[in-house]
């Protein structure tokens, strides 16, 4: 399954960005295809939400970056 990553643009594209965000007066994320979900045991999972607690985040976790 193919999953979405913070896109990689360049400074024109960033340029884009940056000038939709201010004429909508919103934060845009940027993503692009091409991670997996990593599949957590058990015990992986605990440990991922026991740093999601200690943080007040929720953390996404790939198989690779």
């Amino acid at each position: 399954m193919s999953l979405y990553q913070i896109a990689h643009l360049d400074n024109d594209q960033l340029h884009q960005i940056y000038t939709l965000e201010e004429e909508l007066d919103l934060c845009v994320i940027a993503m692009e295809p091409g991670l997996e979900l990593a599949q957590l045991n058990d015990e992986q999972l605990a440990k991922v939400q026991q740093v999601e607690n200690e943080l007040g985040v929720t953390l996404i976790v790939y198989k690779k970056c």
